[in-house]
């Protein structure tokens, strides 16, 4: 009863910093976004056994160059031309296996490549949905909460009818508790509320709301998988423990992180 109660509390405080950095403006939600990153890049070091303080910190400065340049042109701040400096930024990885007193290049460039995928290029991402030249009138905080919220129907629902029904696993070598039937429940409910938001709001035809449906819960629950991988891998149970009753960044972003790439590209070729 404690563990819940401090998991209900917490996740609700989250939820209102997240909100309240959403709404305020860009700039909060970008400031936030680099706690996320310089955090979940951390965890992701240990998740991938990056013993090596310099390849750490190294990595968490590339993760939040690579964040910030992108965002800082979705902050109109400079021009879409400097994103070309990205393709410098990845080359630094090889510079540093080269120069490295180590032979085996593998561990940092598995870390860099799941820190700048994982967390950057995603939280990027997130920016551009206040560019209206992008999504018309749907731009800005109400589409990036639209996305959240379709992640926390998901699991919210997959929970409860993983809880009631379920009976076969999903992947069990990877997530002993995920089932089918929970799967299927959240999708289904994922579906349905947002069909019925959408004829309400009318933001969305409903073709095209169980297809934003489908790619953010299928997309969400193999980032929730892939994370859980590397826990098992790393022999962890928690990414970090940052958030009580949560655990950490990784914990709490992964569907997030994973899925927004997809929705971002669905959403533009509608």
């Amino acid at each position: 009863m404690k563990e819940l109660l401090i998991r209900s509390v917490s996740g609700l405080l989250m939820g209102v910093v997240l909100l309240a950095c959403v709404f305020v403006s860009p700039w909060s939600w970008a400031a936030l976004l680099l706690f996320i990153i310089a955090v979940g890049t951390f965890e992701m070091s240990r998740l991938l056994q990056m013993n090596s303080i310099t390849g750490i910190v190294i990595g968490e400065a590339l993760s939040i160059c690579f964040f910030a340049l992108p965002a800082l042109v979705a902050l109109h701040v400079i021009e879409p031309r400097w994103l070309l400096l990205e393709m410098l930024i990845a080359m630094i990885p090889f510079l540093y296996a080269l120069f490295s007193v180590k032979h085996d290049a593998k561990p940092i460039f598995t870390y860099l490549f799941a820190s700048l995928t994982f967390l950057s290029l995603p939280s990027a991402l997130m920016l551009f949905m206040y560019r209206e030249e992008l999504f018309g009138a749907l731009a800005g905080p109400r589409l990036i909460i639209l996305v959240f919220c379709l992640l926390w129907v998901n699991d919210i629902f997959a929970y409860l009818t993983g809880k009631l029904l379920g009976k076969h696993k999903l992947f069990p070598r990877i997530s002993p508790g995920k089932t089918i039937e929970g799967s299927i429940g959240g999708l289904v409910f994922t579906m349905a509320s947002f069909i019925v938001f959408c004829h309400y709001s009318q933001w969305f035809p409903v073709t095209h709301a169980i297809g934003l449906a489908t790619v953010a819960v299928v997309f969400g629950t193999l980032g929730d998988l892939c994370e859980s991988m590397l826990k098992r891998q790393a022999g962890v149970k928690d990414s970090g423990k940052l958030i009580p009753g949560h655990g950490g960044i990784l914990d709490r972003f992964d569907s997030i992180m994973f899925s927004v790439p997809f929705i971002f590209v669905y959403l533009l070729l509608l």
